[in-house]
């Protein structure tokens, strides 16, 4: 199975600024689509900053040059006062993505919150945030969002429940190795999860020897012919300074036949016999703090 289902996750407002459309054209190059996650709300994530007093945080900020694939403007996003709502600033790039043929996913209302305060939100909380991310995206899409990415893989019971409220026929909210359907106090969810089985570019980059040179053998490395591979990019990374190198990416694995999908056709291929499985929060190589792991 040389399959790539590509997931494209969209936080900040460079994402679909600069990122998205340069990600598209890319995509279009290569006759590929993918899964785009967009971040609706307000852009918040100078609000991180806080973070740099913890040694890992600001280790991966320092080894990722994050100001350089940010911009310097995410220092400062959304710490006076709330920052500017990414979907109504962008409305036009979502739709036009979808105008593409990719697929159109929801990412956060504000992402900064669900990535940093997800594990103290009470299920009204996700509720509210759920519901005025996907409103906002059916204004704009004209449709109902079928899925969803918790930001930053951060995700827990609590939300994969108030998931079930809403018409998601899958979700990526974890890492892992295959598609599952999760297991809650031994109910199991008629939600399909598909985890992400592929480090991303700021989680590689300064650890066991990756660099920018090296990256795209590293990750061609770990691709399985036995299983399918999910990728994420980031807009705003490798539609940023790291496009070159995407798009090298993209010219050998298609050259060595694997086939780049979009998450959605991954699900419809393998919601029949995709098993149950439990997930569990753990750490994970090259990010702070726990997320949510499809247990073994």
């Amino acid at each position: 199975m040389k399959t790539i289902a590509l997931r494209i996750d969209v936080d900040t407002c460079r994402g679909p600024g600069r990122g998205v459309p340069r990600l598209c054209g890319i995509l279009k190059k290569h006759g590929v689509r993918g899964t785009f996650y967009f971040s609706v709300g307000p852009d918040n994530m100078g609000r991180h900053l806080w973070r740099l007093l913890k040694p890992s945080f600001l280790w991966k900020m320092l080894r990722t040059d994050a100001a350089g694939l940010y911009g310097p403007e995410i220092i400062l996003m959304g710490t006076a006062w709330p920052g500017p709502k990414i979907g109504k600033k962008y409305a036009d790039v979502i739709r036009s993505t979808m105008e593409a043929g990719h697929e159109i996913g929801f990412h956060a209302w504000d992402h900064h919150k669900a990535q940093a305060k997800l594990m103290k939100m009470s299920a009204a909380e996700m509720a509210n945030e759920l519901e005025k991310g996907l409103a906002f995206l059916a204004g704009v899409t004209g449709g109902i969002v079928r899925t969803s990415a918790a930001p930053g893989w951060r995700a827990n019971a609590q939300l994969l429940e108030v998931k079930m409220r809403f018409p998601f026929e899958y979700n990526s909210d974890c890492r892992g190795v295959s598609p599952f359907y999760p297991v809650v106090d031994g109910k199991r969810l008629g939600q399909l999860q598909i985890p992400v089985t592929l480090p991303t570019y700021d989680e590689a980059l300064g650890r066991d020897g990756v660099t920018n040179e090296n990256y795209n053998d590293r990750q061609i490395g770990l691709l399985s012919e036995e299983r399918p591979n999910v990728l994420t990019v980031h807009a705003e990374a490798e539609g940023g300074k790291c496009a070159p190198m995407f798009d090298e990416y993209l010219t050998r694995v298609i050259a060595a036949g694997y086939e780049v999908i979009p998450l959605g056709e991954l699900a419809a291929r393998v919601k029949d016999e995709a098993p149950e499985g439990e997930m569990e929060l753990a750490e994970f190589p090259g990010r702070e703090g726990v997320l949510a792991v499809q247990k073994r």
